[in-house]
């Protein structure tokens, strides 16, 4: 069934992704399959760190908003259990992805064990709408991303960039309940950009240099122009997300992502698995 009023749904696949023997799954777009796996690598630090701001905050909120955070909660840890498992293999092919990795895990537990709640909510919220960017992102580069892509590790990102459109809102509304400081929002946002851009860049680095194209030219300019034009997309998002009056529900969703999920529900036989928030 369509989900039509966005309310965040748990979703629980088998993506088989054990079965994936090539973590470069795409080789015709390498580039933009090192920064899909960049970002997959994050994910067992960063969605537990937001599971838990967003946790913490449950005391603090009204009785419907502390559902869909549960919702929420649920959904990031999905995330994260399913990028651990693509995670594995992808370590296992390049070693050098040890390193970021541990820093990831590094740098997301230190803020986790010293920043406020308030602040983890900004940096949780601001976070959410980068995530939301490249969602929107991805979908205007999709032809890239899926010709003669595996289709499983292709399952994974776009499962996770659907569900980020779909609880797109409940970071920041959770946020909101609890502070709502704009200039808190804008100062977690450009960190956690600065953040999610160095650790990125590594991990991408990391294997292009495994796959002996950093010494190719067109390497580095397809490299380039992904950088920049994800970079037009997110920092004026991030620019509007920051102005006071600003919801994300005024962002205009690609809106082939639902229908996505639904036809994926379909094809992996697992729709009565699909539990919804109250």
């Amino acid at each position: 069934m369509l989900n039509t009023d966005d309310t965040p749904r748990l979703r629980r696949f088998d993506l088989d992704l054990d079965a994936i023997t090539d973590p470069m799954w795409n080789r015709g777009a390498l580039e933009f399959v090192a920064a899909a796996n960049a970002v997959s690598l994050l994910m067992p630090a960063v969605e537990p760190y937001f599971a838990g701001a967003v946790r913490r905050a449950l005391p603090h909120l009204d009785a419907e908003l502390a559902d869909t955070a549960r919702t929420f909660v649920r959904q990031e840890l999905e995330h994260q259990r399913q990028h651990r498992r693509f995670n594995r293999s992808l370590v296992g092919r390049f070693a050098g992805l040890a390193h970021p990795e541990r820093r990831s895990a590094a740098v997301y537990g230190w803020l986790a064990r010293t920043r406020s709640l308030r602040f983890s909510l900004a940096f949780a919220a601001a976070s959410e709408t980068i995530a939301y960017s490249l969602a929107r992102w991805t979908s205007d580069h999709m032809a890239e991303f899926l010709r003669g892509a595996d289709q499983r590790a292709t399952d994974l990102f776009v499962w996770h960039l659907a569900e980020e459109v779909e609880h797109k809102s409940v970071a920041f509304d959770v946020w909101d309940a609890v502070d709502g400081s704009r200039w808190r929002y804008a100062r977690a946002g450009a960190l956690s950009l600065v953040v999610l851009a160095c650790l990125s860049l590594w991990a991408i680095f990391v294997q292009l240099h495994a796959e002996h194209l950093l010494r190719r030219p067109g390497t580095w300019w397809r490299l380039v122009r992904l950088v920049l034009s994800f970079t037009f997309e997110v920092v004026p998002n991030m620019a509007v997300s920051s102005m006071p009056g600003h919801h994300p529900e005024q962002f205009a969703d690609p809106g082939w992502y639902a229908l996505w999920l639904t036809d994926f529900e379909h094809r992996t036989s697992l729709a009565g698995e699909v539990t919804r928030s109250a």
